[in-house]
């Protein structure tokens, strides 16, 4: 009965050529989207530099501006993964209307008597004055990057020691992956998601198109039709998932986990979106009212779960270091943040299983309330 199902669902499928393409095209059209976004906006912080320094010292005129300016392009260079360009402005409105026009993101002005206060004991600390939009992020990461290059500038030309050594460690590959690497995961869940239309309309067509009234008189249970239909649906989800894997990799993505753990995580996924279709089914009754209904938790999968772009939610509680809220309630949620632990910072099987109980109760609950609603609504004989 399954195998029958499944034969004339897989038929169907492939009848439905457009919904299929639109399923398996589309988070690979995204990858190369985002692939192009990356490629056209490089993370680059640029930091203005106006020197006012110019102190006389025996006729020679000193000036430890201009040894600043030079030692932080110096420090930019010797220094890998430092995202900064600096330059120097003639005044300090040129460097404000920069700032203003957003060409810039950071002023960082040397006061006048930067160079004798260098010179003496530095009984006084020289009081440099940085300027920027505090609310921007590229502000914040500009300003920590120069106070680095000014405390190392300090300790080379006052001959002093450094306080303390910070030795930086990065999670797993978090310090050399791309910002194209990062949004991976959640493209990956995106081609899962968009089993959404794909199988909610092979479930609402057999409705639609009256064939239901035929399922319910053959010698046929609700979930052996709805295992032959989903079985198809899971294949659709391997080929997406597919297609969108090779693309990321074609592109620069690799995987850096577990490639079994990966798997999981996906079919998983592909589970929990094609349970959650089933309820979308059971709230439907034709393919156009599909289309239409289909679009708010499609949106609200892509946008609010974190697929789309990165978002974080506040937790409401936590059980076992997992934080519960509104957003634990997506599956693609905690797919997606399983995904990055396991292809970016390497993880294993334990330090995901918070988020792969999480992806498993909510599959369960969708395949639950799925069920009783669809047989509710159209598998009932009166």
């Amino acid at each position: 009965m399954i195998w029958s199902v499944f034969v004339k669902s897989l038929k169907e499928q492939l009848r439905n050529y457009w919904i299929l393409l639109l399923t398996l095209s589309l988070a690979p059209f995204f990858v190369f989207v985002y692939y192009l976004i990356n490629e056209t906006e490089q993370i680059q912080f640029d930091v203005l530099i106006y020197n006012m320094d110019t102190t006389e010292s025996d006729s020679v005129v000193v000036n430890y501006g201009k040894d600043f300016l030079s030692f932080g392009q110096t420090f930019i260079q010797n220094t890998p993964h430092v995202p900064l360009t600096i330059k120097s402005v003639f005044d300090r409105n040129s460097g404000l209307q920069q700032l203003y026009d957003g060409s810039a993101d950071v002023l960082l002005i040397l006061p006048g008597n930067f160079s004798a206060l260098i010179s003496s004991d530095l009984s006084v600390a020289p009081r440099m004055e940085i300027v920027g939009n505090i609310s921007s992020t590229s502000y914040l990461v500009g300003a920590v990057w120069m106070g680095e290059i000014t405390n190392q500038f300090m300790l080379e030309y006052t001959g002093r020691t450094a306080l303390y050594e910070i030795q930086e460690t990065g999670l797993g590959a978090s310090g050399i992956v791309s910002e194209f690497e990062r949004w991976m995961p959640g493209m990956l869940i995106l081609s899962v998601i968009m089993l959404m239309f794909s199988a909610t309309i092979a479930i609402i067509t057999e409705v639609d198109q009256k064939t239901i009234q035929r399922l319910k008189l053959a010698p046929i249970r609700s979930w052996q039709f709805l295992t032959g239909v989903g079985a198809v649906q899971v294949l659709v989800g391997i080929v997406s998932l597919g297609l969108t894997f090779l693309a990321a990799s074609m592109l620069g993505f690799e995987n850096r986990g577990c490639l079994c753990l990966f798997a999981l995580i996906c079919l998983l996924a592909t589970l929990s979106m094609i349970a959650f279709s089933l309820l979308l089914a059971g709230l439907t009754k034709s393919v156009t009212e599909v289309l239409v209904v289909g679009n708010f938790p499609l949106f609200l999968f892509m946008f609010f779960s974190g697929a789309a772009f990165p978002i974080e939610v506040e937790p409401w509680f936590r059980i076992g270091g997992y934080g519960i809220s509104w957003q634990s309630l997506l599956s693609p949620a905690p797919a997606i943040q399983a995904l990055q632990k396991v292809s970016i910072l390497g993880l294993g099987f334990q330090d995901i299983l918070p988020e792969l109980t999480a992806l498993v109760l909510t599959t369960g609950l969708y395949s639950i309330l799925g069920l009783l609603v669809f047989q509710r609504k159209h598998l009932r004989t009166n």
